[in-house]
């Protein structure tokens, strides 16, 4: 599994969108601990990755199909799919928005990610993601980047879905998105927007499309609890994608003060192009 996973990002991405900061996360947990947390038959080896960006492959899990009565196998697997959601009925993905991102309070209605709510909601792990506190409007200021990290350690189960997108020729590309919601107390100073996080007795109601509807799951995206994460403030390294060691979530001192809150409209991205 090894070669699927690269740090280079899609050329259009980076032709594109070189001037905007990016969404980025890590995952360098074990095989072992996935198959542990998420209840899976089986999971590859693969490499500690600690800088995805959008375009890169990276690992969901679903909901397998429904076993026979009265077997053991596991009840989901693990595939892997590009960061970048394609609906099935765009015809050039090069002329649609890269959608790294996806609202939870308007998921359900969008038409891009409607069926994508409906009938293939994913989880995504993660150890952890990186955002951007943009200085104020005309500022001369850097971005401060930060390392949101769970308090407690171990892997983040992110809210996702997943859409199949089909060329002209019959070629096919799974894709996927990360739902997103207001930020609590431990974000809201960095980005008014942070990622919805499933809790572990919540992801056979997640993963089930069958039986629960967008509406029995929509109590389940709203924000981590206050003491969830903890941001840590890290160099400009993480900026770029060619950087892809340990070192990236080493602890920095700020360059300037930290402000308190970060005021919503201080935004200028749409919300797409930074991770949440």
């Amino acid at each position: 599994m090894e070669s699927k996973f690269t740090s280079v990002v899609d050329p259009y991405y980076a032709k594109c969108h070189t001037d905007v900061m990016c969404g980025r996360f890590a995952l360098t947990a074990t095989p072992e601990e996935l198959l542990e947390l998420f209840g899976l038959l089986e999971a590859e080896g693969f490499p500690a990755r600690f800088n995805i960006a959008p375009t890169q492959p990276i690992i969901v899990v679903v909901a397998s199909e429904r076993a026979e009565p009265g077997s053991n196998l596991p009840e989901r697997k693990a595939l892997l799919v590009r960061w970048g959601f394609t609906p099935g009925w765009v015809k050039d993905p090069r002329k649609f928005p890269l959608l790294i991102n996806a609202r939870a309070e308007t998921a359900i209605e969008k038409a891009a990610f409607r069926a994508a709510m409906r009938h293939r909601r994913v989880l995504v792990p993660a150890s952890g993601f990186y955002e951007w506190q943009r200085p104020a409007k005309g500022s001369r200021d850097a971005a401060q980047a930060f390392w949101v990290r769970p308090r407690k350690g171990g892997i983040v189960a992110l809210a996702g879905l997943m859409e199949t997108w089909s060329s002209a020729e019959g070629s096919e590309v799974d894709t996927a998105a990360i739902l997103t919601t207001g930020a609590n107390r431990a974000v809201s100073h960095i980005h008014d927007r942070m990622p919805v996080v499933i809790q572990p007795e919540d992801f056979s109601s997640w993963l089930d499309c069958k039986s629960q509807e967008p509406r029995d799951v929509a109590d389940l995206m709203v924000p981590a609890a206050e003491d969830y994460f903890e941001a840590i403030p890290i160099s400009e390294k993480v900026n770029k994608v060619t950087n892809t060691g340990p070192d990236l979530q080493d602890e920095v001192t700020p360059a300037a003060p930290i402000p308190k809150k970060r005021r919503a409209d201080d935004r200028d991205d749409g919300g797409q192009m930074s991770l949440f």
